[in-house]
């Protein structure tokens, strides 16, 4: 796929800016490629980017399901679908449930699914400690509706425990949401680890799919620093779409909306937009 360049234009990566024109409508749907949305650091936009991107896919003709896997179940309530008095990935994950399709929930987005989560998934951590093959059983879940869709999208809790190691286990790629803030730059070589880990012992194919900044602010020289820093260490690694603060994201999120929905002449919706023309851009996502 061709991409233009804008003449004399860098981006907030310095890279030259880049137009990436909408992808392909595809011919058909499946199998489904697992990402995670990962970072042990809150606070830095996780769920934001995972609910952003996954409306800003299903905007593309792209089936997309969305796995709340954090007990705190703001994914859910991002999306606007009920996570109490319902099956939730917790029922899937200890076996309470068999099909996933009895949990899957459809958003106000078109072609956009979710899977909810509530605060019972967090005691899921002391229920699997002692299952066989523990780390697996999430990748076990998800196979089973892998043909229905073309992104899987996983929402992690911030820590890097035995839940973020079964959606890495389960995933092909890991994205990996980074604030423009020092003390979230601190984190990332822990993670990156985490991720090597669990590809040597777990999953082989585990590949890092993207670091994504995000909560940048141009007009501070410490938000630019930091960027800089982190295409230095990571390269091609990061992503061209920066997504930049604005008050309209934590206000969709309130109003149960998708920013594409909310505000759609915000820069934050064109920016969700381009980073899904770029990872198809990138073969990340078909």
């Amino acid at each position: 796929m061709g991409v233009a360049t804008k003449q004399n234009e860098l981006g907030p990566t310095g890279r030259p800016e880049r137009v990436i024109p909408a992808p392909k409508v595809l011919d058909r749907h499946g199998p489904a490629r697992i990402i995670a949305m990962c970072n042990q650091k809150g606070g830095v936009g996780k769920t934001t980017s995972t609910i952003n991107l996954a409306a800003a896919l299903a905007r593309y003709g792209r089936r997309v399901l969305a796995v709340d896997f954090d007990p705190q179940g703001a994914l859910s309530a991002g999306l606007g679908v009920p996570a109490h008095d319902v099956p939730t990935i917790y029922d899937l994950m200890l076996g309470k449930l068999k099909d996933p399709r009895e949990a899957i929930q459809k958003t106000g987005t078109p072609g956009l699914d979710v899977i909810p989560a509530n605060i019972d998934l967090s005691a899921a951590e002391v229920h699997l400690v002692s299952e066989v093959a523990r780390e697996q059983i999430l990748g076990g879940v998800l196979r089973r509706v892998t043909d229905d869709y073309d992104v899987i999208l996983i929402d992690c809790q911030p820590s890097l425990g035995l839940l973020t190691v079964n959606a890495l286990t389960a995933s092909h790629g890991v994205l990996i949401p980074l604030a423009c803030e020092y003390f979230a730059l601190r984190g990332v070589a822990l993670l990156v680890e985490t991720i090597d880990k669990v590809r040597d012992r777990l999953n082989p194919s585990l590949e890092l799919d993207g670091i994504l900044a995000t909560m940048y602010d141009p007009r501070t020289l410490h938000a630019r620093e930091v960027l800089e820093r982190v295409v230095d260490t990571f390269g091609n690694s990061v992503f061209d779409t920066v997504i930049g603060r604005t008050v309209k994201l934590p206000d969709a999120q309130i109003a149960a909306q998708s920013v594409l929905e909310y505000a759609p002449s915000n820069p934050a919706s064109e920016a969700y937009l381009k980073l899904a023309r770029e990872l198809v851009q990138r073969g990340v996502v078909a």
